[in-house]
């Protein structure tokens, strides 16, 4: 077959053939790149079923699924229940009359990897994840950031000070308790010999040693989210852990210098920061941006050498939010406004978005927008002026009109900003349309007399900071 598109199809056909007639339920693992690998190998395509011992099964199928896939080519088949059976798929190139020495043939060559498999797993599961926490200070994280022993202490320290913002005392336990353990499978025969089987591992191993579920669940999740689009950490342990592991590449990395280029991210920070964002707004966590980064460079201590590691840090995780929110539908206008207070708590972010887009539709949005933007260029040009109002220096009708209108909208205003319905404080700050309008139409704001000038100015700084409180609404004006 010729046509690549064509082969994959037929490949495809004969593998739900093929789990078809093996019955059961069974179906043939999902992989869209196996699946093209294999199409570029073979060009008459032969679906053959073959097998292996089930005593290789007491094995986790991770284990054994990675080894088929990776080093055979081989298509696994799982049961009705996603677990997987002792039966595998083969594609051959061949079409014997007697396909009997083809699927002997490749049950012979995949025993010995299974095998392997099963070796290592017994003989991992005679040290604990515990006694293996040495061993990590004999290999090297980073020359300038020391060994995976000293990274698993900093770790530990990140992780405790988020589970103690996010818990109670067993909480802060079970993260420490996760932190010390996460790193300690790199250092298996299993994970050795498989890499990306780190943390899947380390969570076999934990419940083995009779850990609790939630820190055994948090050795495997502290990596999540590994890509766009992956799983969360099922738990607060693993949150306060994943979260943790990330802000301390970040930290150190950004702390001597490390940063990604345009082609270059060795250390995959844009995924970490990402993980962070979507950990952060996805899990709604109570926590702060810069005191989490805060956090990190405190257990990163004299490492850090870059004066202004944790600002470029911040600048880079809010690039990365707006990238995301990009993504997923925002424009650039809307971005620009609900990021540019740089709002601290994440998890805040969508109903800000919401807010602002509730508050665009208003018929005195493309007013408020644009005499924001012309309060923000006066008071630029103002440095001089604090958010005060002498009640006695407001003279002319319009200014003592808006400075009456805010004490009765603004406090409003922030009262459902402090409870959390920013729709609900920008539509009532809509209420000041009028009278802003009438402000700039009446008031001569750069009078003569400086007592005067600096009161018009004090008046209008506290409407730019009311006004400015859910996002730069001066970035919605044309």
């Amino acid at each position: 077959i010729a046509g690549f598109e064509a082969r994959r199809a037929e490949i495809a056909r004969q593998l739900a053939l093929a789990a078809e007639q093996v019955g059961g339920g069974a179906e043939p693992i999902q992989d869209d790149a196996l699946l093209d690998e294999v199409t570029a190998l073979v060009e008459r395509p032969n679906v053959l079923v073959c097998g292996f011992e089930a005593e290789f099964l007491e094995v986790p199928q991770e284990c054994l699924i990675l080894t088929m896939k990776a080093n055979q080519k081989y298509f696994p088949l799982l049961d009705a229940k996603g677990r997987l059976t002792n039966r595998f798929l083969v594609v051959s190139n061949i079409r014997p009359q007697d396909a009997s020495a083809v699927t002997g043939g490749n049950e012979r060559v995949v025993r010995p990897r299974l095998a392997d498999a099963k070796f290592f797993f017994d003989q991992d599961r005679r040290k604990t994840l515990a006694s293996r926490v040495p061993q990590l200070a004999k290999v090297v994280y980073h020359n300038k950031l020391g060994t995976q022993g000293e990274r698993v202490e900093r770790v530990r320290a990140i992780a405790t000070a988020i589970a103690a913002e996010l818990g109670d005392a067993a909480l802060i336990a079970q993260a420490d308790q996760a932190a010390l353990l996460a790193k300690t499978d790199l250092v298996t025969g299993m994970v050795g010999e498989f890499p990306e089987l780190q943390g899947v591992m380390g969570r076999y191993y934990a419940l083995h040693d009779g850990l609790p579920a939630p820190v055994a669940d948090a050795i495997e999740d502290h990596y999540k989210p590994r890509f766009a689009g992956d799983e969360l950490p099922r738990g607060p342990v693993g949150l306060a852990v994943a979260l943790a592991d990330k802000l301390e590449t970040l930290v150190g990395m950004f702390g001597i210098g490390n940063l990604p280029t345009g082609d270059r991210d060795p250390f995959a920070l844009r995924r970490h920061a990402l993980g962070v964002v979507r950990m952060l707004i996805e899990r709604d966590l109570p926590l702060q941006l810069s005191a989490l980064v805060g956090i990190a460079a405190k257990a990163m201590g004299p490492l850090l050498t870059q004066a202004d590691a944790q600002g470029q840090l911040l600048d880079f995780v809010y690039d990365r939010l707006a990238g995301l929110l990009r993504e997923q539908g925002a424009s650039a206008q809307e971005v620009d406004a609900v990021l540019g207070p740089r709002p601290e708590r994440l998890a805040e972010v969508p109903k800000r978005l919401a807010a602002v887009r509730a508050f665009a539709q208003l018929p005195e949005a493309p007013a408020l927008a644009a005499a924001n933007k012309r309060i923000g260029n006066i008071l630029k040009k103002s440095p001089e002026a604090d958010a005060h109002v002498t009640t006695a220096l407001l003279r002319e009708p319009a200014e003592l009109a808006l400075y009456e209108a805010m004490q009765k909208i603004v406090p409003d205003a922030d009262a459902k900003f402090d409870a959390g319905d920013y729709t609900a404080s920008l539509q009532a700050l809509a209420a000041l349309r009028v009278p802003v309008d009438a402000f700039f139409d009446g008031v001569m704001v750069n009078a003569e007399e400086a007592d005067l000038r600096l009161n018009r100015l004090g008046l209008l700084a506290s409407l730019h900071r009311a006004m400015n409180r859910v996002a730069l609404l001066e970035r919605l004006a044309g």
